[in-house]
Order: C-alpha cells, then sequence, then structure tokens
C-alpha cells in the first residue's frame, strides 16, 4: 500500500457525502494551477557524467535515446525494458511482443533484426556511431514478478546490449521478487504487486543501485530533509503545444544547493517515468478519498533525490501524459509512433524535446 497517512474513518460519514468529497478533490487535482511554473535554467554541468533511466515505457524511451544520442550518455538504468526499435512502429508489437500488457504473442523477439535496424538507422545518419555504445555503463534490473514485462523480454534487451557494450560495463539484476514498478527502499506498494502508482517498497534502492553503477563511488544518501528546491518549468519551449504530442505542459527538476551558484560541476541524471504515472493521472484506491492524483510521486519517491543532494547532482524529470486521440491513454513515452514515425532516432519529436531539454540544462553550444 502506498505509504500515505490514513484517513479516519468515513464509516459514519453518509455516502453522498464521502463521493462528493472524493469528486470535488479528484477535479481540484485535475484543474490544478501553474503558479509557480519556471523558464528551465542553465547549470555547471560536466558533460562527461550524463545519465537517463527509465521504468516500463521511461524504460523504452530510454533505451532508444540511448542508442540515438550514444555520444552524450555515460550509461543507462533499466527496469522493464525491451530493446531499441523493439515495436517496429506497431503498437500491437509494443504491448504484446516487446511486452504482455494484454496478453503475449507467441512471437519472440528477433534482437538481430533490431540489431540491424540499428546499425541502418545509423548508417542514414539518423542516430549516432552505436560503437559509442561500447563505453556506456549499463544497469538492468527484471523483477521476477513482472508479468507486464516479463523476464524474457529483458533477457532479449541484455541479448541486444551484448552485441555493442562491453561486458564489464553491464550489470544485470534478475532476483528481486518485484512486480512491475519502481522498486524502492521503503515507499509504495508491496513488492510483488502490479498496480497503481506502480512504484513498490521492495526494500531494495533501485535509484542508488543504478546511479552508482552508472557513475562510479557515490556518497551515502541524504538521510534528512533535502536541501535543494524543485523547479516546475515549462516543457512548451522544447515542443509546441506539447499536449498535441502527449507531452505535459511542465516538468520538473531537482537542482541540489551546491549546484546552484554554478561554482562546481555537477553531474546530471534524466528520470523518466513509466505509463500511468503521469501528474493528472488518478487511480481508485480503496481507503478516503478513493481517488488519488498520482501527481509528483516519482519525482518525490522515485529515490533520486537524495542520492543526488549528496552528489552534487542534478535530476531532470521530463513529463508525458495521456492523449487519448493519438492512442496513447495512459501516458506513455512515444516507443511505437503514436505521435510521430521517427520516434526512435535523433528528429523524433519526444527525443527532440528531451535532448533539447538536456542541453539547455548542460549549457550546450546553440542552446537557447
Amino acid at each position: 500500500m502506498v505509504t500515505e497517512t490514513p484517513a479516519k474513518s468515513t464509516a459514519s460519514a453518509p455516502l453522498s457525502v464521502v463521493v462528493a468529497l472524493s469528486l470535488a478533490t479528484l477535479i481540484a487535482w485535475t484543474h490544478g494551477g501553474r503558479a509557480e511554473v519556471a523558464r528551465l535554467g542553465a547549470y555547471n554541468v560536466d558533460v562527461s557524467q550524463i545519465s537517463m533511466s527509465g521504468l516500463s515505457s521511461g524504460a523504452e524511451m530510454t533505451v532508444q535515446f540511448q542508442v540515438a544520442y550514444s555520444s552524450l550518455l555515460r550509461g543507462v538504468g533499466i527496469i522493464a525494458g525491451s530493446p531499441y526499435a523493439c515495436a517496429e512502429g506497431q503498437v500491437t508489437r509494443a504491448m504484446r511482443v516487446c511486452a504482455c500488457f494484454f496478453s503475449c504473442a507467441s512471437d519472440q523477439i528477433d534482437v538481430a533484426k533490431l540489431a540491424d535496424i540499428t546499425w541502418k538507422n545509423a548508417a542514414k545518419g539518423e542516430i549516432d556511431d552505436p560503437a559509442n555504445l561500447k563505453r556506456h555503463r549499463v544497469w538492468m534490473l527484471s523483477g521476477s514478478q513482472d508479468q507486464l514485462v516479463p523476464q524474457s523480454k529483458m533477457d532479449a534487451l541484455a541479448s541486444y546490449y551484448a552485441g555493442f557494450v562491453d561486458p564489464g560495463q553491464m550489470a544485470f539484476k534478475k532476483d528481486l521478487a518485484a512486480g512491475h514498478g519502481m522498486p524502492t527502499k521503503d515507499y509504495g506498494n508491496p513488492c510483488d504487486t502490479e498496480i497503481d502508482p506502480f512504484i513498490n517498497d521492495c526494500g531494495y534502492d533501485a535509484a542508488g543501485e543504478l546511479l552508482a553503477w552508472i557513475h562510479g563511488d557515490l556518497k551515502p544518501p541524504n538521510p534528512g530533509a533535502l536541501g535543494g528546491r524543485f523547479v516546475q518549468f515549462d516543457q512548451s519551449e522544447f515542443v509546441k503545444n506539447p499536449t498535441d504530442h502527449s507531452l505535459a505542459p511542465d516538468g520538473w527538476l531537482y537542482a541540489p544547493a551546491s549546484c546552484a551558484d554554478g561554482g562546481r560541476a555537477c553531474k546530471l541524471h534524466v528520470a523518466l517515468h513509466g505509463c500511468n504515472q503521469f501528474q493528472s493521472h488518478s487511480y481508485w484506491n480503496f481507503s478516503f478519498p478513493f481517488y488519488h492524483r498520482f501527481g509528483r510521486q516519482y519525482v518525490d519517491h522515485a529515490g533520486f533525490n537524495a542520492w543526488a543532494d549528496a552528489n552534487d547532482m542534478i535530476v531532470l524529470y521530463p513529463q508525458a501524459t495521456s492523449a487519448a486521440l493519438l492512442g496513447n491513454p495512459l501516458g506513455c513515452w512515444d516507443w511505437w509512433g503514436y505521435d510521430d514515425a521517427n520516434y526512435a532516432v535523433k528528429k523524433g519529436r519526444q527525443m527532440t524535446a528531451i535532448k533539447m531539454m538536456i542541453d539547455r540544462i548542460s549549457g550546450a553550444p546553440g542552446a537557447h
């Protein structure tokens, strides 16, 4: 169960009052204001220390961003993902071959074919040279109880990486009895569950493990109150009319105090949420007020910020959102082409938006 403070019993309250309060809360959450939205700023970033991670559709986006922009990243953390271009532009393949969201097809993931697509995209100049992947630090986790992205799908990803990445640069954890979700040390549902908010209390700090693998020796996470600040920024700077392309109006960034004044070069980690983890998503829960807004749960509780606070690391949280007219009601990242046929290459709309955010933060030449 989500670690929220239990509400007092509503047994004595009329059902109509409970329902009315729940609906009022849902409406207020869904139509919240944007008074604190700011322009995403530039920081002093060590460009050799840029990394990315993702869960579920965030893992898929991380893999395709890593392959497309392999010259940019140091490494990645993948939780419940599949190989680059696995969907081949088809939603049915995405849902039933690369994952098992409705049912599993008998088709197996053709790793050799996907490796060939990678080299062909590189030959066309649509992605960076895949030879860059050899130096990447790659950390993977597949929960043994994950039924949505079973371990066979992550095994295919490991096989794909084996064709590009130095074996000594890869780590693959498969012995955690986790369902489909972000494993944390002490927040979320029971570890083996697969329900909203898809953050699971596994007594295991996945965020810390992946950051340590990618970036090397890190100081222990800050055990107390965070000393930095959260920035809610306008994503429309990076893609016009973002909600038309299943991107939320706003994203989030966490900047430790040590990175605020530009006096030292900081690391940058990009953390991508999964499906049904967009801010305005509301889900049923059997505790009052029944409907819960997902809100900032991934930003606040995925586990990255305390590590960032202690290790001069900025964390960028781009935000997708639901777009039913695009065939994306669950607010997944575009890893099958629902918005853009170029979704898996550098000129893909969501890919470009994230790259522009990174460029802005790191002060890359030409960023504005």
